[in-house]
This record gives structure tokens, sequence and C-alpha cells, in this order.
């Protein structure tokens, strides 16, 4: 099977918890605004929600319901998350998302930063519904991660950074709301009880794999080619010759995926802990 047919076979264990947060998100988007319409439509495109998926697989690997609380914080990541795409693409210049025209090439620029701004807006008056100031600081320091993340990629662009620095960029970019989605939504004793790093190795992996497949199937608006050096130039030393690192860099992949790997060992034996040992070796697939 193909990735897309595995991961939808995984994604059915909480295809209800998802259909709840795809409404709880078209609902949000209900003033009807120009903007507001296009942004639905933004929104209707097909996506992994693999934010949430882990999230709600884990959650419910520890016995943990999901309730209205876990979807409003799932809401807000992928709010978040989306915002972040938006803004992505007006910083590449990409004309495609998810196989459709990027919001940037249908409206341009300026509104495109208009709309990653006003879907925050949304994502912050969720946040208010949760009353918890805990989780507000967790969103805060993930919002001042992603953009310094940015930040650091911009003025690094056309030099290869370390294989630390690269991390350092791709949790930041990646791995650290993949880590909010599942810190937030657990309470300060389940934390003690079960290892969160498990997101945040998981996010560094799924990031690392993207970058894989920039390379291995030559995608047009690569990152590469715009002076952003990833794993497979650090460890070729070339920007004209990635694929010399690739091999270095499913080695790496797979150090991540390890790592994540260990930190559910000690979760009960369900069906949801087994779907997230299936995604990791679906990710480490590349």
């Amino acid at each position: 099977m193909k990735f897309s047919e595995k991961y939808a076979a995984i994604k059915k264990l909480v295809e209800d918890e998802l259909e709840e947060l795809r409404s709880e998100i078209l609902k949000e988007l209900e003033e009807k605004t120009e903007l507001n319409k296009e942004i639905k439509e933004f929104f209707r495109l097909p996506s992994k929600h693999i934010r949430a998926v882990v999230s709600f697989l884990y959650l419910k690997s520890i016995g943990i319901p999901i309730n209205k609380k876990q979807i409003t914080i799932q809401t807000v990541i992928e709010l978040v998350h989306n915002a972040s795409l938006i803004h992505d693409d007006v910083i590449d210049d990409c004309s495609e998302r998810r196989g459709d025209k990027s919001f940037n090439a249908g409206f341009g620029s300026r509104l495109s930063v208009i709309a990653g701004d006003y879907i925050l807006s949304f994502a912050l008056s969720k946040l208010a519904e949760l009353n918890s100031s805990d989780i507000l600081k967790l969103f805060a320091q993930t919002l001042n991660n992603m953009c310094k993340g940015e930040i650091d990629q911009h003025f690094s662009k056309f030099k290869i950074p370390s294989i630390e620095e690269y991390i350092e960029k791709t949790y930041n970019k990646t791995g650290a709301l993949f880590e909010t989605a599942l810190s937030s939504a657990l309470t300060a004793a389940e934390m003690e009880n079960y290892k969160n790093d498990f997101a945040k190795n998981f996010g560094i992996a799924f990031q690392i794999r993207d970058d894989i497949l920039n390379v291995t199937q030559n995608r047009q608006d690569s990152d590469i080619k715009n002076g952003i050096y990833t794993a497979m130039v650090i460890y070729s030393a070339n920007p004209d010759k990635p694929h010399e690192g690739i091999e270095k860099a499913k080695i790496l992949l797979d150090n991540y995926v390890r790592k994540a790997a260990e930190l559910i060992k000690d979760l009960p034996e369900n069906k949801y802990k087994t779907a997230l040992k299936e995604l990791l070796e679906l990710i480490n697939n590349v």
C-alpha cells in the first residue's frame, strides 16, 4: 500500500474526533465575508491532520477521553498550523499547496498575510475558551519557537548549517507544534507519568522525512533550490549534490523514529498504541 492508503487506515481510529475537529474549524469561519469564504475553501483542501491524529491516538492509548477541551486544543493547533502554512507560502513564494493553488498564488501576498493573521485571531479566541494560563504560555512559547525558526532560516540561506543547527531549526519550525499539541492536552500529573517528548521526536522525524522527500521526489519548490539547506546538503557538503547525503539523512530519520518508539514502549497495549507504532514505521519508510 502507498503512504496515503496506510495513513488513511490508521486515521480511521480517530475519524470521529477528526470530524468534530473539522466541524469546529468551519464553525469558527461562519462569518459571511469574502475572506472567510476563501479561508473555508482553504481548510476544505485535503489535509493529514497529523498533529491531531498523533495526539488523539496517544491520549486514547492511555485512556484519556477525547472531550470538548481536547477537541478545542487540537482545533487551535490546526488553526496555528494552517496560518503558518499561508505565511510560509508568502515567504517562500510558493505557487502550490496540497495539490492546489496556494493562497498567495490566488490572492497575492498582502491578503495572504492578513488571512494568516486572521486565522491566528480565531486560534487566540479558542485559547481563551480554555481559561488556562499554562496552556496559553505553552502556545505563546511555541509561536515564539516557530517565528525564531523562520528568522534563523532566513538569515542562514545559502549557508550550510551544522547538523545541530538543522535539528534546532527543525524543532522550532515543526517539532514544537507537535510537542504542544500533546503537552497542552495532558495535565501536569499525566505529564509526570508519560514522557511527552514522544511528540517532539515524532515531529522532528516527520520533518526530516519531508526534507528527504523534497530531494528524492525532485519537488519543484524544494527548500534546497531556495537556499534552505537540509540534512542531505549537510551530509553531502555540496548543495549541488544532495543525493549524496540521502543515506546518512535516512539514518538520522531512523534515530528520531527510534527515540519516539522508545518513549511509547511502556504505554498500555491496545490498538491505539499499535497505530502509533505503525505510524512511526510509516514515516521511517522513505
